[in-house]
């Protein structure tokens, strides 16, 4: 029996991704938008459901006041100063062109781990999931971080380069290097290919 398999789409949020979000505009934008990474996640969304393979949604974000980020952190300092990624707001709102479907999960982490402090794990094993395909935004960090968290907990990684991205190629080029130490690299066509996995 084939291992079963889930696809991860994380931070693929307004904020982010959106030509008017705040990170956006600090370079993420750009890489996105060259690289395709939408247009792949969106392919990589619509083969997943066509073949029955469960997509859960990560989202970065806080509670109004952000009472969950960390003080003084290097990554979510503005965040906190500046109220960003308030959850229930526009800004971590999946992108609209990779919306949710009604019964399609959706884990707010406050973190870069997504298995840190949520519910994401529990998901996974009660499908009997064995194999995560991985899409989203920053390749260094929620890509990376979900990588290694999934590898220690016996998951098997396959990291869709093509629908993932950073704020430069440089940083992507290198965060690939680490993730080829515990994980597949590979693309939306090569892991879901459109006439189903082989």
């Amino acid at each position: 029996m084939a291992p079963r398999s889930a696809l991860l789409v994380m931070d693929l949020i307004n904020e982010i991704v959106h030509p008017d979000g705040r990170y956006a505009a600090e370079g993420y934008l750009e890489q996105v938008t060259t690289r395709g990474v939408l247009e792949h996640a969106a392919t990589a969304i619509a083969r997943a459901r066509a073949a029955g393979i469960p997509v859960i949604y990560v989202v970065v974000g806080f509670s109004p006041g952000h009472p969950e980020c960390p003080t003084g952190s290097p990554i979510f300092e503005t965040a906190r100063v500046e109220r960003r990624l308030t959850l229930g707001t526009w800004a971590t709102q999946v992108h609209e062109s990779l919306a949710p479907r009604e019964g399609e999960p959706v884990v707010a982490k406050h973190r870069i781990n997504p298995f840190f402090g949520t519910d994401l794990d529990v998901l996974l094993r009660t499908q009997r999931i064995e194999t995560l395909l991985l899409t989203g935004v920053a390749t260094e960090l929620v890509v990376l971080s979900t990588a290694s968290a999934a590898a220690d907990r016996d998951y098997r990684v396959e990291v869709l380069e093509d629908a993932t991205a950073t704020a430069g190629k440089e940083l992507h080029d290198a965060a690939l290097t680490v993730l080829a130490r515990y994980a597949t690299i590979t693309s939306v066509d090569e892991a879901l290919p459109p006439g189903g996995r082989p």
